[in-house]
């Protein structure tokens, strides 16, 4: 009934991406992030010093830094320490007491703590938006896209992305900025969301092109400085 212990997987490549239905472009001026349940209860199922994660957070802390840049409003979803039976309600059933019965590690993990301009909204159900005031939110920022990375891929996260089709907000659902159960249930997932409520999408799509200009040059510079003097013209 609880969540089992979890096994790092290699996370889904650009080669891994499933055909999308849509080719929505992504337009930062529209766009927000969602940060979904990276709370340290949910990535502690993989144990400590997990490389998988270490990626995934990688990749989540890089879009992260890439919307303050851009003035991209950032969104987390936390459950609470503290959820009556009458709020957990059927989770009971499917899960157990969950993060209720941990709730010193309702946090979310230090590498992505959100700071005073980001929003945290209590997280109820599978989606992000119940139960909370997201989508108002969104509207209000004339945002009607959303970047979505965290976990679980085919619960939460797919979830949101669907609920968020439906009220008319385009999901961009990145692939390696996601982790799950297993690697079957995560690319099941991208299945789903490239072929019935969003675009599935790498995190290298998302950044922008100066961004990469600027890691090239952090490779090449070292290497023009590993001699000052200057090339024969005659070899």
């Amino acid at each position: 009934m609880a969540i089992p212990k979890l096994q790092a997987y290699a996370l889904p490549e650009a080669s891994d991406i499933p055909a999308n239905k849509v080719n929505w472009a992504f337009e930062p001026s529209r766009a927000a992030l969602l940060i979904h349940d990276m709370q340290e209860y949910f990535l502690n199922f993989w144990g400590e010093n997990s490389a998988m994660m270490e990626k995934v957070v990688a990749n989540i802390a890089a879009l992260r830094e890439f919307c303050k840049q851009n003035h991209i409003p950032v969104f987390y979803t936390a459950q609470p320490k503290e959820q009556s039976d009458e709020d957990r309600a059927l989770l009971n059933d499917m899960w157990g007491p969950g993060l209720t019965r941990s709730p010193e590690q309702q946090q979310v993990i230090a590498a992505l703590a959100p700071d005073d301009n980001d929003t945290v909204l209590v997280k109820w159900r599978y989606s992000a938006f119940h139960r909370s005031p997201l989508e108002e939110m969104l509207k209000e920022a004339g945002r009607d896209q959303l970047i979505i990375t965290g976990v679980y891929a085919h619960i939460g996260c797919m979830t949101t992305a669907t609920d968020a089709f439906m009220r008319d907000i385009k999901p961009f659902f990145v692939a390696d900025a996601l982790a799950d159960f297993s690697r079957e249930e995560h690319l099941m997932a991208l299945n789903y969301v490239a072929g019935r409520s969003g675009r599935v999408v790498m995190t290298e799509e998302l950044l922008p092109l100066p961004a990469s200009k600027a890691a090239l040059r952090a490779l090449v510079l070292p290497l023009l400085d590993e001699s000052d003097e200057p090339m024969d013209d005659e070899t």
